[in-house]
């Protein structure tokens, strides 16, 4: 439309042409800017800033130099990743276990490669509470990370073995930087997340430990590590380093508690006395020996969802889990943050 035929237009109808020729402006400015391909031997990986997804920062930090770059790409919340990974703009994501069997069931090719450190997710109630078992929440309101989330499933689990109805407890979806705020303001009575989250509350003082997640699911998976299917097809030398590092940086962090949490802490931008704290309180609780993915475990999250509403059918899992990389890693002491990428 030429400017002359635009001024002849009714006043209303001229502007809602340019405010919907300015959409398209900033639409395209923004698909140009942020559409934009990392180089070739770039890998971009998604994840939350919690200690099951420690792998994320020390590889990002190893490859810094490296001839293939792996980049960790910080997220606010589970959703926003997925939706990442989904539409390739990550090739790798560390994400909540029921999340990616979604995604599997939704038709997105991606494979699981590496399970995070476990048994690193805490249950921590309002101080006033003080509830001696999860049991004692009935009535009470807790926050999980997402619906698609292992501690949702962790919850109603329990609450099916103490023959307690799915419902005793409210469980609403918060993002986990947003917990602490809305259990200061008693928007929730309590929350179940990974750590260092649940840390920030304790070390805060607004809140008590109520349940150590392998309290309740011995082997816990909170987070694991999937890859699109055309990375494994077409550079499966460069997931082998991603997962060999992954494993690595666990057992490299394990011998160096102190070199861990000042490097998490600078990646979160969280304070290290919290991250400290979660790494420690109580001391060796956290897992970092049991990396390789397996089609049992993923199968008995798959059960646990079909039993809380969240899956129908029973896709094919063993098509979503590719264990070679992380079965040829070796296990030995990892000297340095630089010696992850070295086997």
């Amino acid at each position: 439309m030429m400017p002359n035929s635009l001024q002849q237009l009714p006043a209303a109808l001229r502007i809602a042409v340019i405010a919907i020729g300015w959409v398209i402006l900033v639409g395209g400015m923004h698909f140009f800017l942020n559409g934009e391909r990392p180089p070739a031997n770039h890998v971009l990986m998604g994840y939350m800033p919690v200690i099951t997804n420690l792998a994320a920062p020390v590889v990002d930090y190893a490859t810094r130099e490296a001839s293939v770059r792996f980049e960790a790409l910080k997220f606010g919340s589970f959703a926003e990743m997925s939706e990442a990974f989904r539409s390739g703009h990550i090739q790798a994501a560390f994400i909540i276990a029921p999340l990616a069997v979604a995604l599997h069931q939704q038709g997105v090719p991606l494979k699981v490669v590496y399970i995070g450190n476990r048994h690193e997710s805490t249950l921590v109630q309002r101080k006033d509470l003080q509830c001696r078992s999860l049991s004692e929440m009935r009535g009470k309101t807790v926050a999980v990370p997402i619906r698609y989330s292992g501690h949702l499933l962790a919850v109603k689990r329990y609450l099916r073995e103490q023959g307690m109805e799915p419902e005793s407890i409210r469980l609403v979806e918060i993002p986990p930087p947003d917990m602490p705020a809305a259990l200061s303001t008693g928007g929730i009575d309590g929350y179940f997340v990974g750590e260092p989250f649940a840390s920030k509350a304790l070390v805060s003082g607004i809140a008590t430990r109520l349940v150590d997640v392998e309290a309740i699911w011995p082997k816990f998976i909170c987070n694991l590590m999937i890859v699109r299917d055309d990375l494994v097809r077409d550079h499966p030398d460069w997931v082998q380093t991603l997962v060999t590092a992954s494993v690595r940086s666990g057992f490299w962090a394990r011998d160096h508690i102190e070199d861990a949490v000042a490097l998490a802490a600078r990646y979160w931008g969280q304070d290290p006395k919290v991250v400290s704290y979660a790494f420690e309180h109580p001391p060796g609780r956290i897992r970092f020996d049991l990396y390789t993915p397996a089609v049992e475990e993923m199968e008995q999250v798959a059960e646990e969802m079909r039993s809380a509403g969240l899956l129908d059918g029973r896709p094919d899992l063993s098509a979503m889990v590719e264990n070679r990389f992380a079965r040829a890693v070796k296990v030995e002491k990892v000297s340095s943050v630089d010696k992850v990428l070295v086997q």
